[in-house]
């Protein structure tokens, strides 16, 4: 019988524990751990489903594998902290369980967005015929799904990709970020960077913006960030020339971030506080709005997809792969807003097609490497319909 382990309750990890049950043909025996069991209980009580919660702390490679033990899980699905990807994978060795992950490994006392420390372990999953796909959020994930759909399909060559991100919704709060604050903040408070002509090109934060008209949104002012798909995009898309990533941002948002920059409140090194060592960013993170209670009250929609720019039957061609998700709709299925639904979501997605030996590449794999087309086909079955124009 299969097994499926759950670890991490947030926002996203709800999303994702709703849809497995929705799909409990493929998963199994469900498990849900986190650090805090309240907020298991509290999912087991809102769904009164067939799941079993655990308290786990994710950073404790041993009592991970104690745990992963006495469940003996077929698959792990990550929505844990970035921060904790190493340890999980080193429990998943050494109980021989198949992993997924939504976002790249981060070293909590340094902003740094690579893959690098996951690929080293490819060898160790392949030996013991195991998958590790990494980055199975949207982006990173449906993301690098589209492009490898718009290679398989769409292309000849694919010379130039922007991904375009914007969440064209609102809240109500005067400030409050979608996902987990910490991981947010971090990300795009740091330089941006893209790829082009093999070089990697490095700005300031926030440095360079343009207009981008989102499909079904209009015209909207989009940030150039780095993100961690461009890094495995840029290793495994053969014939590109320019890679970017851009991300939409209220002049509120920016207001509000450029005031707490300035006054020291998005710092990840500990400062002294009444004689206790506290984090800013983690302090700012217990006053703002909990990103898994934004959904009651969002209305509006996102809209994340992939521009290309290529070569079909040698002509020059443009494409664009995208969904669009409306916070109320996810919010009616999962009671959870479209951020953390299209997080979540695709996070089941890709573990139930490994458990379904649909995906069966073994070693430490980034999404765009399996075939796009079952994936593409669960993303309309599974609430995050995409469109090509």
């Amino acid at each position: 019988m299969k097994t499926t382990l759950i670890i991490g309750a947030g926002a996203a990890g709800s999303v994702t524990l709703k849809k497995c049950l929705m799909n409990a043909e493929t998963f199994g025996e469900l498990h849900l751990a986190s650090r805090t069991l309240s907020k298991c209980q509290k999912l087991k009580d809102d769904t009164n489903g067939p799941f079993k919660i655990h308290q786990i702390d994710a950073d404790d490679t041993e009592d991970l594998i104690k745990l992963m033990q006495k469940i003996n899980p077929t698959i792990t699905i990550n929505m844990a902290l970035p921060y904790q990807d190493l340890s999980i994978m080193k429990a998943c060795l050494a109980v021989e369980s198949h992993y997924v992950d939504t976002a790249n490994y981060e070293p909590k006392d340094e902003a740094k967005f690579s893959y690098k420390e996951q690929w080293a372990m490819n060898d160790e999953f392949k030996a013991k015929n195991l998958i590790a796909l990494l980055g199975s959020g949207f982006d990173p994930g449906v993301t690098g799904v589209f492009t490898a759909y718009a290679q398989k399909h769409l292309f000849d060559e694919i010379h130039e990709i922007d991904i375009i991100d914007c969440n064209d919704g609102s809240h109500g709060h005067p400030f409050a970020t979608n996902f987990n604050p910490e991981i947010n903040i971090r990300e795009v408070t740091q330089k941006g960077k893209y790829w082009q002509n093999g070089h990697w090109i490095e700005t300031a934060p926030m440095e360079i913006s343009k207009d981008i008209d989102f499909p079904e949104l209009g015209p909207r002012k989009g940030y150039l960030l780095y993100h961690e798909e461009l890094e495995s995009l840029v290793k495994n898309v053969p014939h590109l020339q320019k890679i970017r990533f851009w991300m939409t941002f209220s002049d509120s948002y920016i207001t509000h971030l450029n005031v707490l920059q300035n006054i020291g409140m998005t710092g990840i090194k500990p400062i002294d506080h009444n004689g206790q060592k506290i984090i800013p960013l983690e302090f700012l993170k217990t006053i703002l709005p909990n990103p898994s209670e934004l959904g009651e009250n969002y209305n509006g929609k996102t809209c994340i997809g992939c521009v290309f720019q290529g070569i079909k039957d040698g002509n020059p061609t443009q494409k664009t792969i995208y969904n669009i998700t409306q916070h109320q709709t996810a919010y009616k299925e999962t009671a959870a807003q479209a951020v953390s639904y299209t997080t979540g979501v695709p996070a089941m997605i890709g573990a139930k097609l490994i458990l379904d030996q649909k995906w069966t590449l073994t070693g430490t794999r980034n999404i765009e490497e399996f075939n796009p087309d079952p994936f593409m086909t669960e993303l309309n079955n599974q609430g995050l319909p995409w469109k090509t124009i």
